[in-house]
């Protein structure tokens, strides 16, 4: 993990340095595809203020905390870096878990007796497949907060309400690093 630590109005320390990698090595712990951090410390007035981000595999954690202790800081937004570290992870798991649940599920032709464990009340046969009908709970948001969501929970796709329009409306990645937006029409 590459770790750059920069100061705004502050004088870096030895002291400070080692303190601020030996507390990332606690979220390198939680988290071990952790490309870099990058580690900003600043003094405001009497604000001591540290602020880090994570970059790993395509996931961003950010996080910000001010004290009038620049060690208290450190060791306050590393806290809640490692929070954050630990309810993604939560949620990847459960991802892993529903993933064995897939919509359209890849059924063995030659073991019905497995399809039929499988078939739900709210389910049907097409070919080869089985459909499953999952529902879901819509939350209201922004295009924009979808998107996050979507960045975090490391999904292709993310349905939810659009908060202005009060629409569903379908959030994706796209192949080009971007984001796609799908709304119904008017």
């Amino acid at each position: 993990m590459r770790v750059s630590i920069a100061g705004r109005h502050l004088d870096i320390t030895d002291a400070l340095k080692s303190h601020v990698e030996s507390r990332l090595v606690k979220v390198r712990n939680h988290f071990d595809k952790v490309i870099d951090a990058d580690v900003v410390l600043s003094v405001e007035k009497h604000r001591h203020i540290a602020e880090i981000t994570l970059h790993a595999n395509g996931v961003r954690i950010h996080g910000k905390e001010s004290s009038p202790d620049m060690y208290a800081s450190v060791d306050t937004v590393v806290d809640k870096i490692d929070r954050q570290i630990r309810k993604f992870n939560e949620r990847q798991r459960r991802f892993q878990a529903r993933k064995g649940k897939e919509i359209f599920a890849q059924l063995d032709a030659e073991a019905p007796e497995a399809a039929a464990e499988l078939a739900e009340p709210e389910s049907m046969r097409i070919g080869n497949h089985l459909l499953v009908r999952e529902t879901i709970a819509l939350k209201p948001m922004s295009p924009v907060e979808a998107a996050l969501q979507l960045e975090l929970a490391n999904e292709s796709f993310l349905v939810f309400v659009n908060a202005d329009t009060q629409k569903v409306n379908v959030v994706y990645s796209k192949d080009d690093a971007t984001f796609g937006l799908i709304e119904p029409e008017h």
